[in-house]
């Protein structure tokens, strides 16, 4: 038999109607439109500003539109993976108030929490359940209500986050598409410069925290950036020369949609020229795990069967990593 490999066979996604534009910041804090779209790419974000509804109902959206796609009930989901650092409740999981909104009675369902790099972690993750012929459809979401925990006083984040996520199905393939490769890095070092300080079990929720707004992200800007830019890039060319790519070989960068700066010098540290790097950055901001299964939503039309896709990001803790994949639908 054929090595089984596990491949994207469906994509769903999902933003909230509500746009926040650089314009509506510059009235809430000290900025600019042009301050931003300079040094980040972002022009507007989306925000889920509905009341009642969380991280769960945005990918109830995303799921339930890569089944229709797929022509398969939730019943057959085996397993279910959402990403993510703003869950619904603590506990439990997010994951599992998914499977209960759509039916996925069959499913079991965890999530994992990787900031940024999340979905990459998920998606490698579910890969190997693919891999070991155990399961036959597993779901991935990568969702954030970022909205959630920022702070729209602190012009250091709230400039940069949005909501919104996606979501793919993976399913076993035998032609040698799907996910060939991944290196995943984490160094918890760096904890300090990109983190919530408060609402953990180091930190539980009192008036003191609430009152020193230590429940929404903190973020020391240039360390972060400085430590992005290099690790991105790093494991990207890392991944690249492993598989033996090419800059010509290699038919798309899809990177985490954090900063475009970094996006650039990443493409260019793979010698990859801008049409094979796709962004939406300057539509829905970060969205953190949600920034790589909104890519596939998006420019989905534009892959091809067998297309050679680097898969890139860097998250808090801090977690980075890449995969190379060949498009299967």
């Amino acid at each position: 038999m054929s090595k089984i490999t596990a491949a994207i066979t469906a994509v769903g996604g999902y933003v909230p109607d509500d746009k926040l534009t650089n314009l509506d910041l510059e009235k809430l804090v000290d900025t600019s439109d042009e301050w931003i779209t300079s040094r980040t790419g972002i022009k507007e974000r989306r925000i889920l500003k509905v009341p009642g509804k969380a991280t769960s109902d945005m990918a109830v959206f995303a799921v339930n539109e890569l089944l229709q796609k797929r022509g398969i009930g939730a019943d057959e989901i085996d397993l279910l993976i959402c990403a993510t650092i703003t869950p619904d409740l603590i506990f439990p999981a997010t994951a599992n108030i998914i499977c209960d909104k759509i039916g996925a009675k069959n499913a079991w369902s965890y999530d994992i929490a990787a900031a940024c790099s999340g979905f990459l972690y998920a998606l490698e993750t579910g890969s190997k359940f693919i891999e070991s012929g155990k399961h036959k459809k597993v779901v991935i979401c990568g969702f954030d209500k970022m909205s959630a925990i920022i702070d729209y006083t602190d012009r250091n984040t709230c400039i940069i986050f949005g909501d919104g996520g996606g979501a793919v199905l993976l399913e076993p393939n035998y032609e040698g598409l799907g996910i060939i490769d991944s290196i995943l890095k984490s160094d918890g070092s760096g904890r300090e410069f990109l983190y919530q300080k408060a609402g953990g079990s180091l930190k539980p929720p009192t008036h003191e925290t609430i009152d020193a707004r230590e429940h929404y992200v903190y973020q020391e800007g240039k360390t972060v950036f400085k430590f992005a830019t290099t690790n991105m890039a790093d494991v990207s060319t890392q991944i690249m020369k492993r598989n033996n790519l090419t800059a010509e070989d290699v038919d798309w960068l899809l990177a985490h949609q954090a900063n475009m700066r970094i996006i650039n010098y990443t493409a260019e540290m793979m010698g990859l020229p801008t049409e094979k790097v796709p962004m939406n950055i300057q539509r829905y901001g970060n969205t953190t795990s949600g920034t790589l299964p909104l890519l596939f939503w998006d420019f989905e039309k534009q892959f091809k069967k067998g297309d050679d896709i680097v898969l890139a990001t860097f998250g808090g803790g801090f977690t980075w990593g890449s995969i190379y994949l060949k498009w299967a639908i």
